[in-house]
């Protein structure tokens, strides 16, 4: 369905009966969706097989320009199904679950448009981790948080990984060493989230923010998420050196000429997307 002005207001997206990871369109925004409810929506392989292919989906969708990921039901994820790790111990089917949670965790900094976490009741262990992963992060403010695997045996290696780059080593290490739950308010206060709402208006402020974001260039977007994962593994003369020619690329696109023009003319940008 598109008003009149030709933009898609909402778009049901045909999902597989009992599916693990649903795919809607919000107007610009694609909503994935983790669905395995009845067990807090732990990462399984096959769910992660199913999340990887809709953020592949979402991503390749030029109605689209900005992911949410969420959950259904009472929490965001849980984690590795470790009853399903239980039942399966050996080393094959270990590498094949934690490939298959790196392809997930890998491509979230690597697609093409900006993806938020919505998160609400619990992100744990590597439903932590997808957190971390994501560009932006929004919580309600009962949500908590924790990297738990010392608790139990297991530490958490995987999950250290992005959110040892997202917030501060020793934030990071008290989480990891601790295994303790934290909540909204400590996850903001480590970075961890960028901000907290009340549960009945959550998904609307994220919309906000995706709207926002959906306001702007997507050529442009696309471009400066590129560059800062890119920058961020560079020495600081490589990072501004990369940084410099990705500037002089970005002012000689279509869009950063409207763009200034635009502002110099007090008049609102008419995108290219180019």
């Amino acid at each position: 369905m598109e008003n009149d002005k030709g933009v898609v207001l909402a778009t049901v997206i045909k999902n597989k009966p009992n599916a693990l990871v649903t795919l809607e369109r919000e107007e610009e925004v694609s909503l994935i969706s983790l669905n395995d409810q009845g067990s807090f929506n732990s990462l399984s392989e096959n769910l992660l097989i199913e999340l990887f292919d809709a953020l592949t989906k979402a991503d390749e969708d030029d109605s689209t320009k900005v992911l949410i990921l969420k959950g259904a039901g009472r929490g965001f994820s849980a984690g590795h199904n470790l009853k399903e790790v239980q039942e399966n111990q050996n080393e094959s089917f270990y590498r094949d679950l934690l490939n298959s949670s790196k392809k997930v965790m890998t491509i979230l900094p690597n697609l093409n448009k900006p993806i938020i976490a919505e998160v609400h009741g619990v992100a744990t262990a590597a439903g932590c981790q997808l957190v971390a992963a994501c560009d932006l992060a929004y919580a309600d403010n009962k949500t908590k948080f924790a990297t738990p695997g010392v608790n139990i045996g297991l530490f958490c290696h995987t999950p250290l990984v992005p959110v040892s780059r997202a917030i501060a080593k020793k934030h990071a290490m008290e989480m990891l060493l601790l295994g303790d739950l934290i909540d909204a308010s400590e996850a903001k206060r480590f970075g961890l989230i960028n901000d907290i709402f009340g549960h009945e208006e959550l998904h609307e402020k994220v919309m906000e923010v995706a709207k926002t974001i959906c306001s702007k260039s997507s050529y442009v977007v696309k471009m400066g998420k590129e560059t800062f994962y890119k920058q961020l593994d560079m020495d600081l003369e490589e990072a501004y050196e990369y940084a410099t020619d990705r500037m002089i690329q970005n002012l000689k696109a279509e869009d950063a000429k409207e763009g200034i023009n635009a502002f110099l003319n007090k008049r609102d940008p008419k995108w290219k997307n180019s």
